[in-house]
């Protein structure tokens, strides 16, 4: 939950997170498909708490967190539930992005959401008091980096990195991104993106190809060096892409 990356193409969007974690947290369950009121999800299961950082709906809606809002903040457990938890309560939902604008987050850890929504997109931060929501361009990249781990200095230094790698790459694949995800630093193995501090580090790498027709979703253990593939096809009757 600590580094996303959302990259549009007019053949597709990719749509990656590295998630950085303890380690002494349980390890996840690889991405499956798991049925909704609203349809079908897919997505990694938390070991712990049975959540997600990432899950994409059927209808092309996709919703990713991070760790934080603005600036790192002091943990308060216990929690009412879950971060992981709320995404899913948001995914399961015809419009996740409405569903955030109408749950109460009282009580719930600070967080940021990164929600595709009938193919918009919006950066919606919950800071533990009150929610913020920006709007961003769709047609454009974005990279976000968690503010509970990085400080703006740092995010700064990963944007540009982003931003010099697209300049070296006008057509990216999902492999590409991968691999940026996986090698992209300056040898910093604090700030680097496959981060790696001792108790907390880089554990897997999670990317969402989503295309006329459906979703693959890719799945990096980096922690146990397994790789999965699963795809998910489009519902046309409910598709809102």
């Amino acid at each position: 939950m600590c580094t996303v990356t959302y990259l549009p193409s007019k053949e597709h969007l990719v749509i990656t997170s590295n998630r950085d974690e303890k380690n002494w947290r349980t390890d996840a369950i690889a991405p499956s498909l798991y049925k909704s009121p609203s349809g079908k999800l897919m997505y990694p299961k938390d070991g712990d708490a049975g959540g997600t950082w990432i899950a994409a709906h059927e209808n092309g809606n996709v919703v990713v967190f991070l760790n934080g809002a603005f600036v790192a903040h002091t943990p308060s457990p216990p929690y009412r539930k879950s971060r992981g938890l709320i995404l899913l309560d948001l995914i399961h939902e015809y419009s996740p992005f409405r569903s955030f604008q109408s749950t109460s987050l009282q009580n719930i850890e600070p967080f940021t959401a990164m929600i595709r929504d009938n193919s918009q997109l919006y950066e919606c931060r919950w800071d533990g008091k009150q929610k913020h929501i920006d709007e961003k361009d769709a047609a454009a990249p974005h990279i976000w980096s968690s503010a509970t781990l990085y400080d703006k200095q740092t995010i700064a230094k990963r944007k540009k990195w982003f931003d010099d790698w697209l300049e070296e790459n006008s057509d990216p694949s999902q492999e590409n991104i991968l691999h940026f995800h996986q090698f992209t630093g300056d040898g910093d193995s604090y700030n680097d993106l496959r981060m790696n501090r001792g108790k907390v580090f880089t554990v897997s790498i999670t990317s969402i190809e989503i295309n006329s027709s459906g979703l693959n979703m890719d799945y990096l253990d980096l922690k146990n060096e397994k790789r999965y593939a699963a795809q998910l096809l489009f519902d046309s009757s409910i598709a809102g892409k």
